[in-house]
């Protein structure tokens, strides 16, 4: 798990929440609300599809109209709750939540760090298989 995420204002326009993915060299950002709490994922590719893609301005679409299907794992979750997570969900990041906090996410490489080569192959074609 990446510790300490930083997150974008639900408020925020997707160009502040391109250049802060572009700065910290990340293809996901959490979305996180007044009330400091998770409401989704952004990822570059929401960007490029669900604004650039539809004509929409970067200035003016915030992250908040993206964030959708909220999926996160509590600090205590095993590696293979985790696995199943995203493997259900078809999901690359996950969200690592304490006392309602974000305080980290998961990543397909942190599980290419953490995995032996059989479990991390078994992943990628758990969720590449349906893709």
């Amino acid at each position: 798990m990446h510790q300490g995420c930083k997150c974008v204002g639900e408020h925020e326009n997707l160009r502040t929440a391109a250049r802060m993915m572009r700065d910290m060299g990340v293809g996901a950002l959490p979305i996180c609300g007044d009330d400091d709490r998770l409401k989704g994922i952004l990822t570059d590719r929401d960007i490029v599809v669900k604004c650039c893609a539809e004509g929409k301005d970067l200035e003016r679409t915030t992250a908040g109209e993206l964030a959708h299907g909220l999926v996160w794992v509590d600090a205590d979750t095993s590696v293979e709750e985790a696995l199943s997570k995203m493997e259900q969900h078809q999901i690359k990041r996950l969200p690592v939540i304490e006392n309602h906090r974000i305080i980290g996410m998961i990543s397909e490489a942190d599980l290419a760090k953490e995995l032996p080569d059989s479990k991390l192959a078994e992943f990628v074609h758990r969720i590449y298989a349906r893709a």
